[in-house]
């Protein structure tokens, strides 16, 4: 697949991981969308059934910088479509529109990854990258994610790192 059908599909299932966060919050349309675990800071999520199953792990920062930008909700995701044999696909939802053609750094600990960006979200562009970023993830305690709005304010979101594992585990045992 060429680098921009493949940017349009990643898109397209970050998309879809949005809408179930989304709708896990939402009474009316909770039965969609159903929560097999929360471990510490993660939260594992399964949607859809058979050939549309959608599952993920997710997290909200435990600190923004700065405090006062003004934005939606951040996430970063782990996201797995058995039918697409998509396994553990990371993006990061800033809450903001990003700066065109910018990078979004993450970095845990010493190792850090440029994410390319589209819209208010920024993605791995290399599978070889998202295994490492995947096995650092793990192993880590703090992962960081800075990015640049239009407007040019830059800011660093903190993740928790703590429950990511038990967390991909659940997805992985769910989502078959």
């Amino acid at each position: 697949m060429s680098h921009r059908g493949w940017t349009r599909a990643v898109t397209l299932r970050a998309a879809a991981t949005a809408a179930a966060v989304a709708l896990a919050g939402s009474i009316a349309l909770a039965q969609n969308v159903k929560s097999i675990g929360t471990f510490s800071s993660w939260t594992a999520f399964t949607h859809g059934e058979g050939g549309s199953l959608l599952c993920f792990a997710t997290a909200q920062p435990t600190k923004q910088e700065p405090a006062s930008a003004k934005r939606n909700p951040a996430f970063v995701y782990v996201s797995s479509w058995p039918k697409d044999g998509v396994k553990a696909e990371v993006s990061v939802r800033v809450g903001y529109p990003l700066k065109g053609g910018s990078e979004v750094t993450l970095a845990v600990g010493n190792t850090s990854f440029k994410l390319f960006v589209h819209g208010d979200r920024a993605y791995v562009a290399d599978a070889g990258d998202e295994l490492k970023l995947l096995e650092v993830m793990r192993k880590g305690s703090t992962l960081t994610v800075v990015g640049t709005s239009e407007r040019g304010t830059t800011t660093t979101d903190t993740y928790s790192l703590a429950g990511i594992s038990q967390a991909l585990q659940a997805v992985t045992t769910n989502c078959k």
